[in-house]
This record gives C-alpha cells, sequence and structure tokens, in this order.
C-alpha cells in the first residue's frame, strides 16, 4: 500500500537533513510543499529531481483529494516551508484524512525550531507546553498569556519580526518580567541567541528581522519556608 511520508526538513542549514530523508524524497513520486521554492532550493542542493506539488494554508482543501488520489497508487512526501510538516504548518487535514482511509503514515523526524530553541534557551526542559504561533491580535494575545500566567512548565512560542517588541511588552504585562529566550534565524546564517529578562529583550530587539522562536520561563513558586529564609 502506497505511504504518506511526514519528512522534516532543515530549518535553515542545509546540512540538518538526515540520509534517510534525503532517500526517501529522491524514491517518492511526489513531494508535496508548503513553499516549492524554498523545497526546490533543498532538491537542488541534493540533486533531487522529485516532482513538486504545492500544498499550504490557502490551497490545503481544494488540493486534499487530488494528494489522496494520489496516494491510492503512489508514495507521497509531505514537507513544511521548514521543521516538521503539521506541527504549526500545513498537513493536519491530510494527514487525518490518509489515516481515516487506512493509509500508512509514516514519521522522517529531524530538525524542529521548538526543541532546538528549548535546549539552547538556558530555561528548565524537563516539561513544557508549545503555544504554536501567538494570536495577531492583542486582545486575542493578552488573554492567551493571562491564561496561563500560573503555568509552571517552560513556555515555547513563535512570533512574527514585526509583532516581536508589541508581544514582548504583552509579555510583561501578563506574566511579568521572567526570564527568556530570544532565538532568531536558528541555524541560519544571522542566528542569535538572547538570553535575559523579558524587559531586556524589548530593549535588545529595537528592530527585529527574521524568525523567532520564544522560550520563556514558567512561573516560579517560592515555597513557605524559602519565603520565611
Amino acid at each position: 500500500m502506497p505511504i504518506l511520508y511526514l519528512i522534516a526538513t532543515p530549518i535553515g542549514n542545509l546540512e540538518d537533513i538526515s540520509l534517510r530523508a534525503l532517500r526517501l524524497l529522491q524514491e517518492v513520486k511526489l513531494i508535496a510543499a508548503e513553499d516549492t521554492r524554498t523545497t526546490r532550493h533543498l532538491l537542488n542542493a541534493y540533486n533531487i529531481k522529485t516532482p513538486l506539488t504545492s500544498y499550504y494554508e490557502h490551497n490545503k482543501w481544494t488540493k486534499l483529494d487530488y494528494l489522496l488520489s494520489c496516494l491510492e497508487k503512489e508514495n507521497i512526501a509531505l514537507v513544511s516551508e521548514a521543521g516538521v510538516p503539521g506541527l504549526s504548518d500545513p498537513g493536519y487535514e491530510l494527514i487525518t484524512a490518509a489515516i481515516a482511509r487506512g493509509i500508512p503514515v509514516v514519521p522522517v523526524p529531524g530538525a524542529s525550531a521548538v526543541t532546538t530553541a528549548l535546549v539552547v534557551s538556558g530555561l528548565a526542559t524537563e516539561q513544557f507546553i508549545y503555544l504554536g504561533f501567538l494570536p495577531r491580535r492583542q486582545g486575542k494575545r493578552r488573554r492567551l498569556l493571562n491564561s496561563i500566567a500560573n503555568e509552571p512548565r517552560t513556555i515555547v512560542a513563535f512570533e512574527a519580526p514585526h509583532r516581536l517588541r508589541e508581544t514582548l511588552s504583552d509579555l510583561e504585562e501578563t506574566l511579568g518580567d521572567r526570564r527568556i529566550a530570544v532565538c532568531r534565524e536558528l541555524t541560519k546564517f544571522h542566528e542569535e541567541i538572547f538570553r535575559g529578562r523579558v524587559r531586556q529583550a524589548i530593549e535588545h530587539f529595537t528592530e527585529p528581522k527574521g524568525e523567532f522562536t520564544l522560550v520563556i520561563e514558567g512561573e516560579v513558586r517560592v515555597s513557605i519556608e524559602k519565603k520565611a529564609l
């Protein structure tokens, strides 16, 4: 039976691709890509000639039947622009539709901005929660942040450069001046990892550029015994 492969691709550095991923990208009959230009750049780097078709947020429903019909007779790879497909990227609808039809769905793990930022942040990694992209509207964003104000686990989220400073201000307002790691352009030429307090991050990123992953300290709960000391 044909297989839908979920193939993780580099989040920046093209060398962060597994041998298994390269082999499968070469072997499948079609690659459904969130951004065909980015994926073509990757394929060209490794001389892979597999045909591409676009599969992104605004055509995911119109393309669904076509991809499912392809999966009736051939293996397909699903890739996002960067990282793991289906994780804050298009893919969920195709994945669930394939599962419902009994089509094998096979993950091919690799680079992920979430875990990359988390382990390099210097904050607790034992447990964390992932918020994906924070809401664009300030009201919704603040409501979400207020809802996790007492969350003790480390918090990971994505943010766009043009909203970064506003989001950092909302973080300071709702969660306080906590420790934070602001990871910019992970694994790329202009990679930057800022570690400090939220207020310091606001002062540092005066003109944000690039892709950002935020790793935020969870609520620090001081015991009564420590307070007494």
